[in-house]
């Protein structure tokens, strides 16, 4: 049995709270609560959500949804002054950086380990992590670009996770059956990918692509992770919007 599975049935199913906007008054900051700061239309925060779910966290760790286009005043001045999300409230410190942060939820809270022991294994994750940017740069600069065509580098970009995943053979993920930061650093991207270029260029990323189209099942499959998902038709009416594409 893969090992999403067997850890979801620890899954705490909840009640999100309400998105924080110009008008709310900040939480009680600094006061020993160990706080999430997201946007649930963001996909880097969604990284920091599906961490935090993965590894039991909710109880631990509380989500504070953050309205991105119409932000508290006090996030930036009391909270974050990067003013982007996500960022961490832990030990009267806030820490910021979506990959820096899932690598943190990792190892500073309990619950299942996110990398596993086998060196191999870790070095391709590092080597994933670091090239994760690479792949959402090539792929979004291709759904942003006129004409109908998905460019080349987004193909290459989509070709690189195909044969990434193909590099352990003792399970459907990244680094094998073990389902890990890098599956949740890539999650929130392939999700949007997925809907963005199916819809805007017609192009299916998982056509002669066995490995990813299994991957995204798999994915499916792990409540820590569905429960970040939003509906795709708002995600694409959203993206539409904020980019002015047709």
């Amino acid at each position: 049995m893969l090992i999403g599975a067997n850890l979801d049935q620890f899954f705490v199913k909840e009640d999100l709270p309400p998105t924080l906007t110009s008008t709310s008054p900040p939480p009680s900051i600094f006061d020993g609560t160990t706080r999430l700061y997201v946007a649930y239309i963001c996909p880097y925060a969604q990284r920091t959500w599906i961490a935090r779910n993965y590894k039991g966290l909710q109880d631990k760790i509380k989500l504070v949804a953050i309205d991105l286009g119409d932000r508290p005043t006090w996030y930036k001045e009391k909270v974050y002054p990067e003013n982007k999300v996500p960022s961490l409230e832990h030990n009267n410190e806030v820490k910021g950086e979506s990959l820096d942060l899932i690598k943190y939820i990792d190892t500073h809270f309990e619950g299942a380990s996110l990398l596993p022991d086998d060196p191999a294994k870790q070095a391709f994750a590092e080597e994933l992590l670091a090239y994760s940017d690479s792949i959402v740069k090539a792929a979004f600069s291709s759904l942003l670009a006129k004409g109908e065509d998905i460019s080349a580098d987004a193909v290459a970009a989509l070709d690189k996770l195909e044969e990434s995943l193909s590099k352990f053979e003792d399970g459907p993920f990244f680094l094998g059956r073990d389902f890990s930061l890098v599956d949740i650093a890539y999650a929130p991207f392939v999700e949007r990918f997925q809907i963005f270029l199916s819809d805007l260029k017609k192009y299916d990323i998982t056509d002669g692509r066995p490995k990813l189209t299994t991957w995204i099942e798999e994915l499916n499959k792990i409540e820590a992770y569905t429960a970040t998902k939003l509906d795709p038709q708002m995600l694409l009416a959203y993206t539409k919007k904020r980019f002015g594409l047709a």
